[in-house]
């Protein structure tokens, strides 16, 4: 056996470790295949088709369609990899899309991408890959992971922009052991770069933009056919009380919002709060958006307590950036979070997640559902 570690941390060679690359079908994780393979990694690809999309769903732009998993097969195809295709279109209706739906329902502003992760991806996905006696899972996202020994924690990626921490937050630490992170390191034009001089086909194509079941943005219209008659008509209401106008459903709303509550005022109007049991809209000025204390539960921590006795940072929305904050962890999974400066449009049902500053950068230290 080898002294030295391989480039995903393991005491292998790479010819003698297999890894499973989950396969998208876009830029970033047909370059991560083909960086294992080059690398000489015995490398099976796997695909997820999640939903049954149609020609307007496959013509958006979006992850997981139909031309995605073509994609993925011919690039498979170029690398000489094997490849399978798993179909989870009832894992993820009841894991993601269901969760979706009753988010917005419940006037909450939700985030798929997390439920995704943390269900089919990276529990179904996991165990299909321990089954396969993989070593390691490997996927495109853009975080860093470090590994010490046989533990690895989860960082910031270096390009901020395409930093994907805030929607991994639920991730697990046997998953995160398991887990391995390439795209990390790397710009995405450096990703793009590679993917040229492996000469795949999917080195020019555009990211995926729009959540993978919702074609072109319109979440009122899938919330609609899972659940004909949500959108209901309701009062719009300013903080005294007083109805102001009438609003076509509240999955048109979420916190923060300014456009179209087509109600006239001498200052600009922003959605404050979502009733979901009235079925109200509450309206405001902006300078009523700004908040400091949010309550968290349904946990996940990654690190030891005692890390949330300093002053640590979060992340209250996937775009935004990072609020110094204190954490108060309390019993049954839940937590209060104070931030040092007033936060606008913090909206339940979106994630806060924590991370703190070390040698090798932001590390994530776990996180939490918002519900106030």
């Amino acid at each position: 056996m080898n002294n030295e570690l391989n480039s995903i941390g393991l005491n292998k060679r790479p010819s003698d470790t297999t890894v499973v690359v989950a396969m998208s079908g876009g830029v970033d994780s047909s370059t991560v295949a083909g960086m294992m393979k080059k690398e000489g990694y015995k490398v099976i690809g796997i695909t997820l088709k999640l939903y049954d999309d149609s020609k307007e769903v496959a013509a958006s732009k979006q992850c997981c369609s139909g031309q995605d998993i073509v994609d993925a097969k011919r690039v498979a195809n170029k690398l000489d990899i094997d490849h399978k295709i798993l179909y989870y279109q009832n894992k993820f209706k009841q894991g993601v899309i269901d969760n979706f739906v009753d988010s917005y329902l419940k006037g909450e502003t939700p985030i798929p991408c997390v439920q995704c992760n943390k269900t089919v991806k990276f529990k179904d996905l996991f165990e299909v890959s321990k089954d396969l006696k993989a070593d390691a899972m490997i996927t495109g996202h853009y975080v860093k992971s470090i590994t010490l020994g046989n533990d690895t924690s989860m960082y910031r990626a270096i390009d901020e922009n395409r930093d994907q921490s805030y929607f991994l937050f639920n991730t697990t630490k046997d998953q995160l052991n398991y887990l391995r992170f390439p795209l990390g390191g790397l710009l995405k034009d450096e990703t793009r770069e590679i993917a040229k001089k492996l000469q795949l086909n999917v080195a020019d194509k555009p990211d995926s933009q729009d959540i993978c079941f919702v074609p072109n943005g319109d979440y009122a219209s899938v919330i609609q056919k899972f659940r004909p008659g949500s959108l209901q008509k309701g009062n719009i209401k300013n903080e005294d009380g007083e109805v102001i106008g009438v609003h076509e459903g509240i999955i048109n709303f979420t916190i923060g919002q300014r456009k179209g509550i087509k109600i006239s005022d001498k200052d600009p109007l922003y959605v404050l709060k979502i009733d979901a049991e009235k079925n109200e809209i509450i309206v405001g000025p902006k300078e009523k958006l700004g908040k400091k204390k949010i309550f968290l539960d349904d946990l996940n921590l990654l690190v030891n307590n005692s890390v949330f006795e300093k002053e640590i940072f979060v992340k209250v929305r996937s775009t935004g950036k990072l609020l110094d904050a204190k954490i108060d962890i309390k019993n049954f999974n839940k937590a209060e979070v104070i931030l040092k400066n007033l936060e606008d449009g913090i909206s339940p049902g979106q994630a806060c997640v924590f991370y703190n500053k070390d040698d090798f950068g932001y590390k994530v230290l776990g996180g939490g559902w918002i519900k106030n």
